[in-house]
């Protein structure tokens, strides 16, 4: 019984826990950038890919406005509940704490009740458009990693355009345009992000989805990330390798998800009908209590830290690379072009760690008895003739010896011996007596001229003759010999 209400206990939580989290943490990877291993040459660094943690990113970006004087409450002013054009009496004042609503209540900690919000100054001047640009700058290239929500105290906006940066503010390109009617405003037609595939998820579409202007329960507008990632890596977000594997070898798909600049450009507020009630215009403004945009620092997969110091966010660059985003490598370290780093093969990926010059004074010399040229080739290295190898192309193969360069052995003491009493040289040739020849010693010159002969005073000496000799050495002296030893055998 106890086992059975077990199993249906963990069999709901399994329920549970796969209802309340529908995307892993699929950011969570990448974490570290290096760690120690155990080989045969003892403990050594083993390098992999890294990344820092997604994070919220409005913590740290600066926020501007434009016209910058768009801000309500600068002279005061009052302005009617969202919805209702009959009660005109709600004050927007910038000398009152408790009655302004300046740029930086788009970023403060929601929860509060009443919610905290920025508000623009009501449509007054109509028929003049109202239009506002709002700039969230993060001085860094950032990475999107969750849907940017932007969530309106008052209704939706008629149209809206949603714009990014990858130079800083130098020039901008449409995210997403945002519309009651797409084709009027925009001259496109309606889409969503279900409309979209794997082939035409860079497309910039305009959608009806969020702008229905006064809904009490519709302030919210999304620009979706993770539905843009679930082509690639499933409805759920588990196939990560093919979400990766993309954007290691699609630049522009990478390059999609990249900011260092958001441009929210509020072109028409909310007026929730055909026309606009010029009897009413202070129910006309825009007002934002929340804006969220979850992302990481881009380090190239160089990094797992992203400090902010001084205003100012870096990476901490590991592999032995440098910069704000780690995209060149330190000096002396440029042994090779510098890459960043790639997602595969999961879970480690690959670090393309920068690796060490090979340098004199800044320039790359070669060995010229070594190498096929006396300076680096454009990856940095040294191109090393057969049999030579390291760094300059000053050392040799096994099986090699240097002699002006590595020659292949032909001679050593241990198993290539030199014959009939040739010496080797350096392991690359046998000094052989003046009556012999070959690689080896192993020749008569005689025989090369065909002059051999018994009376020869090169061909006396017949083959085998000095093992002949070594033989009689060995042999015991006869003792007559040995008693005619002479004086000095005294």
């Amino acid at each position: 019984m106890y086992l059975s209400r077990f199993l249906s206990i963990h069999a709901l939580w399994v329920t549970v826990s796969s209802v309340m989290q529908p995307y892993p943490l699929v950011w969570g990877h990448y974490d570290v950038c290096k760690t120690q291993i155990y080989t045969e040459e003892g403990k050594v660094w083993d390098y992999m890919a890294c990344q820092p943690e997604s994070t919220d990113m409005t913590k740290y970006l600066k926020v501007k406005l434009d016209p910058p004087d768009i801000t309500c409450g600068d002279p005061p002013e009052t302005f009617c509940a969202m919805g209702n054009p009959y009660m005109c009496n709600n004050e927007c004042d910038a000398s009152t704490p408790e009655l302004a609503h300046p740029p930086e209540l788009m970023f403060d900690f929601e929860g509060r009740h009443p919610s905290t919000f920025w508000q623009s100054a009501t449509w007054k001047e109509y028929p003049k458009p109202l239009q506002v640009n709002i700039t969230l700058s993060w001085s860094k290239t950032i990475e999107l990693t969750d849907n940017i929500v932007i969530t309106f105290e008052s209704g939706r906006p008629d149209q809206m355009i949603l714009e990014k940066s990858l130079d800083y503010g130098r020039t901008w390109q449409p995210y997403q345009y945002y519309a009651t009617d797409c084709l009027d405003a925009f001259h496109m037609d309606p889409k969503s992000v279900k409309d979209l595939s794997q082939h035409t998820v860079l497309e910039i579409i305009c959608t009806e989805e969020y702008s229905t202007g006064y809904m009490t329960n519709s302030k919210i507008i999304h620009f979706e990330i993770k539905d843009r990632f679930a082509f690639f890596a499933g409805p759920w977000l588990r196939n990560m390798a093919s979400l990766y594997g993309q954007l290691d070898t699609t630049k522009k798909l990478r390059d999609f998800f990249t900011v260092t600049d958001l441009r929210i450009r509020l072109l028409r507020p909310a007026v929730g009908e055909i026309f606009v009630d010029e009897l009413h215009l202070a129910r006309y403004f825009y007002a934002i209590s929340d804006i969220k945009v979850h992302g990481r620092c881009k380090c190239n997969l160089h990094a797992t830290v992203c400090v902010y110091d001084n205003s100012k966010l870096t990476c901490e660059c590991e592999h032995n690379t440098t910069g704000p985003d780690c995209g060149k490598c330190k000096k002396n370290y440029q042994g090779r072009p510098w890459s960043p780093g790639s997602y595969l093969p999961i879970p480690k990926g690959t670090a393309n760690t920068c690796i060490p010059s090979i340098s004199s004074i800044g320039k790359c010399y070669c060995n010229p008895l070594g190498s096929v040229h006396d300076r680096c080739n454009g990856s940095g290295f040294c191109e090393c003739k057969t049999g030579t190898t390291g760094p300059k192309c000053d050392e040799c193969l096994p099986g090699n010896s240097w002699h002006y360069g590595c020659q292949p052995n032909v001679c050593d003491n241990e198993l290539l011996h030199c014959q009939n009493g040739g010496t080797c040289h350096n392991n690359v040739r046998c000094l052989c007596p003046a009556a012999y020849t070959g690689i080896l010693c192993e020749k008569l010159r005689c025989e090369e001229a065909g002059s051999c002969s018994s009376d020869s005073g090169q061909g006396a000496p017949p083959r085998g003759c000095p093992a002949l000799l070594l033989l009689l050495l060995l042999l015991p002296l006869p003792p007559a010999l040995l008693g005619t030893a002479g004086p000095l055998g005294m």
